[in-house]
């Protein structure tokens, strides 16, 4: 991975491997969306499907946990019942891939690679793909594709963003450095 470039690295590992990952990770993002958080605000979780993208990013790269985040949205949308918004579909799609950037800055998760100068990358492009897609993205989609109130957009957008880098962080980084070491120990064959 270390050998390719920006824009492989963005674009992340394709294969039918990444395809399945991305399914089943759309999923679990869908159900755990419903199912799998605390309300702190209206419509608004903390939730633990946002560990789905943290997994999908460190394993395939930003795209694929970008795609697995979007649909997982729409999945949710369709399993809660309360129609489809695609301005927070969208949002939650970019802010997976700043959480899936991780080869972009040198963390290469499958090959062992993340260290506390990632973690604190890692922690940084959290904060900031949250920001960018709750208070940026998805309040300008919501004006052009529902017209709706700016007020409770950003009051929801708020509540959403703090909680999903908590449990990004919080839950997110642990997770990275035992995924890590554990590609690490498969691959630390020597030769004799």
């Amino acid at each position: 991975m270390a050998n390719k470039s920006f824009g492989q690295k963005l674009l992340g590992t394709w294969n039918t491997r990444t395809i399945v990952a991305v399914a089943i990770g759309a999923a679990l993002f869908g159900v755990l969306m419903n199912y799998g958080g605390i309300p702190v605000f209206t419509n608004t979780s903390l939730t633990t499907a946002m560990i789905v993208p943290v997994i999908i990013g460190a394993m395939f790269g930003p795209l694929p946990a970008f795609v697995a985040a979007g649909v997982g949205n729409v999945i949710a949308d369709l399993i809660g019942g309360w129609g489809m918004w695609f301005d927070w579909s969208i949002g939650n799609a970019v802010a997976a891939c700043f959480v899936g950037a991780l080869p972009l800055y040198g963390a290469y998760i499958t090959e062992g690679v993340f260290e506390v100068k990632h973690a604190v990358i890692y922690a940084i492009l959290c904060a900031l793909g949250n920001m960018i897609a709750f208070g940026v993205v998805t309040p300008i989609l919501t004006t052009v594709f529902y017209g709706g109130d700016l007020n409770v957009t950003f009051l929801q957008a708020f509540a959403g963003s703090l909680s999903n880098i908590l449990v990004e962080v919080v839950i997110g980084i642990p997770i990275l450095f035992l995924l890590a070491r554990r590609y690490k120990a498969r691959t630390n064959l020597e030769e004799e």
